[in-house]
Protein backbone atom coordinates (compact mmCIF):
# COMPACT_ATOMS: atom_id res chain seq x y z
CA UNK A 1 0.00 0.00 0.00
CA UNK A 2 1.36 3.42 -0.96
CA UNK A 3 1.62 6.03 1.80
CA UNK A 4 0.57 9.53 0.73
CA UNK A 5 2.82 12.26 2.14
CA UNK A 6 0.31 14.96 3.09
CA UNK A 7 0.97 18.60 3.93
CA UNK A 8 0.32 19.59 7.56
CA UNK A 9 -3.09 21.06 8.29
CA UNK A 10 -4.05 23.65 10.89
CA UNK A 11 -5.63 27.01 11.58
CA UNK A 12 -5.16 29.54 8.76
CA UNK A 13 -2.38 31.99 9.64
CA UNK A 14 -1.04 29.88 12.51
CA UNK A 15 2.76 30.35 12.60
CA UNK A 16 3.15 26.72 13.68
CA UNK A 17 2.46 25.86 10.03
CA UNK A 18 5.44 27.72 8.56
CA UNK A 19 7.97 25.32 7.03
CA UNK A 20 11.67 26.00 7.43
CA UNK A 21 13.84 26.76 4.42
CA UNK A 22 16.83 24.40 4.63
CA UNK A 23 19.83 25.03 2.39
CA UNK A 24 23.06 23.01 2.42
CA UNK A 25 26.19 23.86 0.47
CA UNK A 26 29.73 22.59 0.35
CA UNK A 27 32.66 24.92 1.05
CA UNK A 28 36.40 24.48 1.69
CA UNK A 29 37.46 22.46 4.74
CA UNK A 30 40.19 24.93 5.63
CA UNK A 31 37.68 27.79 5.46
CA UNK A 32 35.54 26.07 8.10
CA UNK A 33 38.63 25.23 10.16
CA UNK A 34 39.52 28.93 10.45
CA UNK A 35 36.15 29.63 12.09
CA UNK A 36 36.39 26.83 14.65
CA UNK A 37 38.06 27.13 18.06
CA UNK A 38 40.75 24.53 18.86
CA UNK A 39 39.06 21.41 20.23
CA UNK A 40 36.30 21.47 17.61
CA UNK A 41 37.24 20.01 14.22
CA UNK A 42 35.84 20.12 10.69
CA UNK A 43 33.35 17.37 9.85
CA UNK A 44 34.09 14.78 7.18
CA UNK A 45 31.99 16.66 4.61
CA UNK A 46 32.74 20.42 4.75
CA UNK A 47 29.20 21.74 4.51
CA UNK A 48 27.42 24.89 5.59
CA UNK A 49 23.81 24.56 6.80
CA UNK A 50 21.41 27.50 6.57
CA UNK A 51 17.92 27.44 8.07
CA UNK A 52 15.49 30.31 7.59
CA UNK A 53 12.41 30.04 9.75
CA UNK A 54 9.37 31.62 11.33
CA UNK A 55 8.65 29.76 14.55
CA UNK A 56 7.01 30.69 17.85
CA UNK A 57 9.43 31.31 20.71
CA UNK A 58 7.62 32.09 23.97
CA UNK A 59 4.42 32.14 21.88
CA UNK A 60 5.64 34.98 19.68
CA UNK A 61 6.82 34.68 16.08
CA UNK A 62 10.58 34.59 15.73
CA UNK A 63 11.91 35.06 12.23
CA UNK A 64 15.50 33.92 12.01
CA UNK A 65 18.37 32.40 10.09
CA UNK A 66 20.79 29.90 11.58
CA UNK A 67 24.28 29.48 10.14
CA UNK A 68 25.98 26.16 10.97
CA UNK A 69 29.06 24.32 9.75
CA UNK A 70 29.84 20.61 9.87
CA UNK A 71 31.98 20.07 12.97
CA UNK A 72 32.92 17.30 15.39
CA UNK A 73 33.64 17.39 19.12
CA UNK A 74 35.08 14.53 21.19
CA UNK A 75 34.49 12.12 18.33
CA UNK A 76 30.82 13.11 17.92
CA UNK A 77 29.59 14.45 14.60
CA UNK A 78 27.60 17.65 14.67
CA UNK A 79 27.18 21.23 13.56
CA UNK A 80 28.90 24.27 15.08
CA UNK A 81 26.66 27.33 15.34
CA UNK A 82 28.29 30.45 13.91
CA UNK A 83 25.20 32.62 14.18
CA UNK A 84 21.48 32.94 14.79
CA UNK A 85 20.34 36.13 13.06
CA UNK A 86 16.87 36.78 14.54
CA UNK A 87 14.29 39.56 14.75
CA UNK A 88 13.10 38.97 18.34
CA UNK A 89 15.31 41.12 20.55
CA UNK A 90 13.97 39.73 23.84
CA UNK A 91 15.49 36.30 23.16
CA UNK A 92 19.02 37.42 22.28
CA UNK A 93 20.70 38.18 25.59
CA UNK A 94 19.02 35.52 27.71
CA UNK A 95 19.97 32.85 25.15
CA UNK A 96 23.59 33.94 25.07
CA UNK A 97 23.82 34.12 28.87
CA UNK A 98 22.17 30.76 29.58
CA UNK A 99 23.81 28.64 26.92
CA UNK A 100 26.17 30.64 24.73
CA UNK A 101 23.69 30.46 21.87
CA UNK A 102 25.03 33.00 19.33
CA UNK A 103 21.88 35.00 18.65
CA UNK A 104 22.04 38.57 17.34
CA UNK A 105 19.51 41.00 15.94
CA UNK A 106 18.74 41.13 12.22
CA UNK A 107 15.78 41.58 9.90
CA UNK A 108 14.40 38.50 8.16
CA UNK A 109 12.10 38.58 5.14
CA UNK A 110 10.45 35.25 4.40
CA UNK A 111 7.28 34.57 2.48
CA UNK A 112 5.73 32.01 0.21
CA UNK A 113 3.13 32.54 -2.50
CA UNK A 114 1.86 29.28 -3.95
CA UNK A 115 5.01 27.53 -5.22
CA UNK A 116 7.29 30.60 -5.03
CA UNK A 117 9.55 31.10 -2.00
CA UNK A 118 11.53 34.24 -1.13
CA UNK A 119 13.84 34.95 1.80
CA UNK A 120 16.35 37.65 2.80
CA UNK A 121 18.58 38.10 5.83
CA UNK A 122 19.36 41.78 6.44
CA UNK A 123 21.78 43.24 8.99
CA UNK A 124 22.68 46.92 9.36
CA UNK A 125 20.67 47.62 6.21
CA UNK A 126 22.61 45.13 4.09
CA UNK A 127 21.14 41.93 2.62
CA UNK A 128 23.88 39.34 3.07
CA UNK A 129 21.83 36.18 2.38
CA UNK A 130 19.07 35.94 -0.24
CA UNK A 131 17.10 33.04 -1.67
CA UNK A 132 14.62 33.10 -4.54
CA UNK A 133 13.08 29.86 -5.72
CA UNK A 134 10.08 27.61 -6.04
CA UNK A 135 8.86 24.17 -5.07
CA UNK A 136 10.08 21.50 -7.47
CA UNK A 137 8.51 18.39 -5.95
CA UNK A 138 7.07 16.85 -2.79
CA UNK A 139 9.35 14.32 -1.10
CA UNK A 140 8.75 11.35 1.16
CA UNK A 141 8.92 11.65 4.95
CA UNK A 142 12.27 9.88 5.35
CA UNK A 143 13.72 8.31 8.48
CA UNK A 144 14.17 9.63 12.02
CA UNK A 145 17.53 11.31 12.55
CA UNK A 146 19.66 12.95 15.26
CA UNK A 147 21.79 16.12 15.27
CA UNK A 148 24.33 17.45 17.75
CA UNK A 149 24.67 21.22 17.67
CA UNK A 150 27.66 22.88 19.37
CA UNK A 151 27.56 26.22 21.19
CA UNK A 152 30.28 27.74 23.38
CA UNK A 153 29.65 29.38 26.74
CA UNK A 154 32.39 31.55 28.29
CA UNK A 155 32.90 34.79 30.20
CA UNK A 156 36.04 36.87 29.83
CA UNK A 157 37.69 38.23 32.96
CA UNK A 158 36.22 41.32 34.60
CA UNK A 159 39.79 42.61 34.96
CA UNK A 160 40.15 42.59 31.15
CA UNK A 161 43.43 40.69 31.38
CA UNK A 162 44.23 39.13 28.00
CA UNK A 163 43.76 35.38 27.98
CA UNK A 164 41.86 35.33 31.30
CA UNK A 165 38.28 34.14 31.87
CA UNK A 166 35.90 34.36 34.83
CA UNK A 167 34.27 31.29 33.30
CA UNK A 168 36.50 29.19 31.09
CA UNK A 169 35.05 28.24 27.68
CA UNK A 170 32.89 25.13 27.62
CA UNK A 171 31.18 23.36 24.76
CA UNK A 172 27.40 23.18 25.07
CA UNK A 173 25.80 20.21 23.34
CA UNK A 174 22.31 20.58 21.91
CA UNK A 175 21.05 17.09 21.16
CA UNK A 176 18.04 16.92 18.81
CA UNK A 177 16.00 14.09 17.37
CA UNK A 178 13.52 14.64 14.53
CA UNK A 179 11.33 13.01 12.00
CA UNK A 180 9.92 14.76 8.95
CA UNK A 181 6.26 15.75 8.88
CA UNK A 182 6.53 17.24 5.37
CA UNK A 183 9.34 18.00 2.91
CA UNK A 184 9.42 19.68 -0.49
CA UNK A 185 12.50 20.06 -2.68
CA UNK A 186 13.22 23.61 -3.85
CA UNK A 187 14.89 24.86 -6.98
CA UNK A 188 16.30 28.36 -7.02
CA UNK A 189 19.23 30.66 -6.36
CA UNK A 190 21.16 31.19 -3.14
CA UNK A 191 23.00 34.52 -3.08
CA UNK A 192 25.64 35.36 -0.46
CA UNK A 193 26.85 38.98 -0.45
CA UNK A 194 30.08 40.15 1.12
CA UNK A 195 29.63 41.92 4.44
CA UNK A 196 31.99 43.17 7.12
CA UNK A 197 29.31 42.48 9.73
CA UNK A 198 28.23 39.00 8.57
CA UNK A 199 31.18 37.58 6.61
CA UNK A 200 29.68 34.29 5.47
CA UNK A 201 30.26 35.08 1.77
CA UNK A 202 33.97 35.84 2.24
CA UNK A 203 34.81 33.18 4.79
CA UNK A 204 32.60 30.29 3.68
CA UNK A 205 32.34 30.56 -0.11
CA UNK A 206 29.90 28.37 -2.01
CA UNK A 207 31.59 25.55 -3.92
CA UNK A 208 28.47 23.45 -4.53
CA UNK A 209 24.85 23.73 -3.38
CA UNK A 210 23.90 20.20 -2.35
CA UNK A 211 20.29 20.54 -1.12
CA UNK A 212 17.47 23.07 -0.83
CA UNK A 213 14.08 22.22 0.61
CA UNK A 214 11.09 23.25 2.71
CA UNK A 215 10.89 21.22 5.90
CA UNK A 216 8.24 20.76 8.55
CA UNK A 217 9.71 18.72 11.43
CA UNK A 218 8.28 16.51 14.11
CA UNK A 219 10.18 17.40 17.29
CA UNK A 220 10.92 14.13 19.09
CA UNK A 221 13.69 14.93 21.60
CA UNK A 222 15.86 17.88 22.60
CA UNK A 223 18.31 18.45 25.44
CA UNK A 224 20.93 21.11 26.22
CA UNK A 225 23.92 20.03 28.32
CA UNK A 226 27.32 21.38 29.31
CA UNK A 227 29.53 18.91 27.47
CA UNK A 228 33.19 19.69 28.12
CA UNK A 229 35.93 22.36 28.36
CA UNK A 230 38.00 24.03 25.68
CA UNK A 231 41.55 25.20 26.35
CA UNK A 232 41.23 28.84 27.54
CA UNK A 233 44.51 30.03 26.02
CA UNK A 234 43.78 28.43 22.64
CA UNK A 235 40.22 29.74 22.71
CA UNK A 236 41.18 33.34 23.49
CA UNK A 237 41.43 34.55 19.84
CA UNK A 238 37.88 33.22 19.31
CA UNK A 239 36.44 35.15 22.27
CA UNK A 240 36.34 38.39 20.26
CA UNK A 241 33.55 37.88 17.74
CA UNK A 242 31.43 39.88 15.31
CA UNK A 243 28.08 41.23 16.56
CA UNK A 244 27.40 38.32 18.95
CA UNK A 245 27.90 35.71 16.25
CA UNK A 246 30.76 33.20 16.55
CA UNK A 247 32.61 34.51 13.51
CA UNK A 248 36.08 35.40 14.87
CA UNK A 249 36.51 39.18 14.79
CA UNK A 250 39.89 38.95 13.04
CA UNK A 251 40.12 35.84 10.89
CA UNK A 252 43.83 36.19 10.17
CA UNK A 253 44.75 35.86 13.86
CA UNK A 254 43.29 32.38 14.31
Amino acid sequence: MTTVHKAPQGNPGDIMNWPMIKIEYRTDADAIARQLPPGITVGKDPKVFLTIYNYPVNDRPELGCTMMVAADYNGMEGQYALGYAIDQEDEIYVSREHWGQPKYEAKIVYHRMMADVTAKVIHRGHTFIEFNGSVAKTDGPGEEFEINEWWVKASRATTMEPGKFDMDPHVVRVYQKYSTAFRQTLKGDLILRESAHDPIAQRLPIREVTDMYLWTPNFLERSITKEGPLDPEAYWPHAETIHGSRFPAVEGEV
